[in-house]
């Protein structure tokens, strides 16, 4: 077992000057992440970096009142300092000391992963100019190949005056490709990624050849693509991709922080009918390998799988600690943070769609004319309303239940609670997808997924008459 970041009896005493003016809860959350990255444009390394990011963030928590600060600096002199001044936000004046005791740390078992920090850079190298020769040699219209690589590890420490006392030790490993095609139409992109939350292993299951002819052959498929239609169509979202919309559509509007601002369009409706009976929508940081997995989150409490609508009805909500506590019930575990400079917010993990049975082709058969998305771009919700806008970044048309041309980018346009409920066909695919979540100014690693399924009409901000 590593030796933790700070030593118990260290903890005890600064919690315990953390809570002397009168705090009702103090926390420590300590931090040491290393990274790597590298990075082939045009066949030239670009950049070839390692990093290091250690230090701690403490809160202080009085009534309504939240008091944070955090320092690089974990010997006990500054945590110390950090823990009075995030008191002093919290409240001044009171007096009294609350004596603070520990059990013991729970850490989680160990996994066993090949640490990307022992993998040599040649190695690693060498993954990016295989990524680049497989791309290239997809066609001669392929005129520029970036390949980019990341790794990174991040051990963590919470601990409270609620008695949470436990580490967590997270390895993540990444690697994409973008390749942009030239012709007569002008230059088109496709792009394809692996991460996982696993060791360099990862690429003894993955053959980085396939991301990168997947990632050419979407750019080459644009040069010959036609624009998309407008107005409401059907569309099949194909297995995977298709989970970051459902991310943003309604994920978000599922967080407390929401909920309790009356800022979603989900609020009050736990135990209502919100989408078709074919949904059943699970948030799960157990899920071993995702992007959004871990053992405990950044507040120190047990990565869960919550249902969040069952059979189209909404069950609960996500949660963290300081909106739990206001609501008198335990967190979800769904409080994460970008780093120890950050205080905690309530955000998801690995988000999807449950399976169906349906055959994945027979939805694309039945659909006399739609469109066929088979991958997503960026997007972004109001919460308050639902509405959101979603690009598409690899989408095809369908023509009496077969695909057929493709289309260039165009965006999909509707309301959350609304496309869920025109679901009307899912079928047993189910793929995963890795993301990066943004919220109030803070990223982190999450997971999307859902297995094909139809929508009955979504309106499309295509270019075609």
């Amino acid at each position: 077992m590593a030796s933790p970041l700070i030593e118990a009896d260290v903890l005890e005493r600064v919690l315990s000057k953390a809570l002397v003016k009168g705090g009702e809860m103090a926390e420590v959350f300590a931090e040491d992440r290393r990274t790597g990255s590298a990075v082939l444009d045009d066949r030239k390394v670009e950049e070839l970096s390692s990093g290091r990011e250690r230090g701690a963030g403490i809160r202080v928590v009085v009534g309504e009142t939240t008091g944070f600060a955090h320092t690089a600096d974990l010997s006990e002199a500054g945590l110390v300092a950090a823990a009075e001044a995030a008191a002093a936000v919290a409240r001044s004046g009171g007096g009294g000391t609350r004596t603070v005791g520990f059990p013991q740390r729970s850490t989680p078992p160990p996994r066993e992963l090949v640490a990307p920090a022992d993998v040599d850079k040649p190695r690693k190298l060498e993954l990016l100019n295989r990524a680049d020769d497989a791309a290239r040699s997809v066609g001669g219209s392929i005129t520029q190949v970036q390949v980019g690589y990341g790794d990174s590890r991040r051990r963590i420490l919470v601990a409270s005056t609620d008695g949470i006392h436990v580490e967590d030790d997270q390895t993540r490993t990444r690697l994409s490709v973008q390749c942009v095609a030239t012709g007569d139409t002008g230059m088109q992109t496709g792009y394809e990624s692996v991460a996982r939350t696993e060791g360099f292993e990862v690429f003894d299951r993955i053959a980085v050849e396939d991301l990168a002819r997947v990632a050419a052959n979407r750019a080459l498929g644009k040069l010959s693509a036609r624009p998309a239609p407008s107005g409401e169509l059907p569309v099949v979202l194909a297995g995977g991709s298709g989970g970051f919309l459902f991310h943003e559509a309604c994920g978000h509007g599922l967080e407390a922080d929401h909920i309790v601002k009356d800022a979603s369009v989900y609020v009050g409706r736990v135990g209502e009918l919100v989408a078709s009976p074919l949904v059943t929508l699970v948030d799960d940081g157990t899920v071993g390998g995702e992007w959004g997995n871990f053992a405990f989150d950044d507040e120190g409490k047990p990565s869960a799988r919550n249902v969040l609508i069952r059979d189209g009805v909404l069950t609960d909500y996500l949660w963290d600690w300081l909106r739990a506590r206001k609501e008198g019930r335990a967190s979800s575990g769904n409080g994460r943070r970008q780093s120890y400079q950050h205080l905690p917010i309530v955000r998801m993990t690995n988000t999807f769609l449950m399976a169906g049975t349906e055959d994945p082709d027979e939805l694309v058969a039945q659909t006399p004319r739609g469109v066929y998305v088979a991958k997503l771009g960026g997007g972004q919700v109001n919460t308050a309303t639902g509405d959101f806008v979603f690009g598409t970044s690899e989408a095809y048309l369908i023509e009496d239940g077969r695909i057929t041309a493709p289309l260039r980018d165009a965006n999909l346009i509707g309301n959350g609670p609304d496309i869920l409920g025109r679901i009307d066909a899912v079928a047993d695919d189910f793929g995963m997808m890795p993301g990066t979540c943004g919220k109030d100014g803070q990223s982190v690693p999450v997971g999307c997924g859902q297995a094909t399924l139809r929508i009955t009409g979504i309106t499309i901000g295509g270019t075609a008459a």
